[in-house]
């Protein structure tokens, strides 16, 4: 995607390093700098707080966009970003929230990652949108179909890496993910709810 990494680690395993280069390093197309760049987050939660701290650490500069900001906040927030990451579940007022409308508000080349929910964003229009490089990359790890059909748009789409829903699959992370679900069902058993999403 913005570094090529997969594609130039490709061509090191071809030999293209090895044979055609005399320099101590190549690359096909410039490699993005993220310093300088601006994140927007779509939502503010534990999560996107935890990615906001690598995006400063990077040098980035920080926006969110939020539930409560309404539509001229992410409109302003999807504006100004290079790199867009989504972090918010999925309800019937953000379904497709990504769409023609919204990735229209993107800068040229901007990047959008989505580790939220498939159905946050209009897969057509996200497809279209890479396919005619008005978006410079997506990295999705969710579809709003999993495992995606053959003939799926964003499996052909210029520019998309995507991974098969498994940001989550660390067997550490799967231990603490059973570990709060046993400590919600005892504490909703002991009469003090924790960890409630109303």
């Amino acid at each position: 995607m913005a570094q090529g990494a997969a594609a130039h680690a490709l061509t090191v395993r071809q030999g293209r390093w090895a044979e055609g280069k005399a320099d101590w390093c190549y690359w096909d197309a410039a490699p993005l700098e993220l310093s300088g760049r601006t994140m927007g987050l779509v939502g503010s939660g534990r999560i996107a707080q935890a990615v906001a701290r690598i995006g400063r650490a990077l040098g980035m500069a920080v926006l969110f966009a939020t539930r409560t900001g309404g539509r001229g906040e992410l409109q302003s927030v999807l504006a100004a970003s290079d790199v867009i990451s989504l972090h918010c579940p999925l309800t019937a007022d953000n379904r497709e929230l990504i769409c023609a409308e919204t990735l229209g508000w993107m800068k040229p080349g901007a990047i959008l990652i989505n580790t939220s929910r498939g159905g946050l964003v209009n897969e057509l229009d996200l497809a279209d949108a890479l396919n005619h490089g008005r978006l410079g990359g997506a990295g999705l790890d969710v579809l709003s179909l999993e495992p995606p059909p053959a003939g799926h748009p964003l499996l052909t789409a210029r520019h998309c890496l995507i991974t098969p829903h498994m940001a989550w699959a660390a067997t550490s992370a799967r231990a603490r993910l059973l570990e709060t679900a046993v400590a919600n069902v005892g504490a909703f058993l002991a009469g003090r709810p924790q960890n409630v999403v109303n």
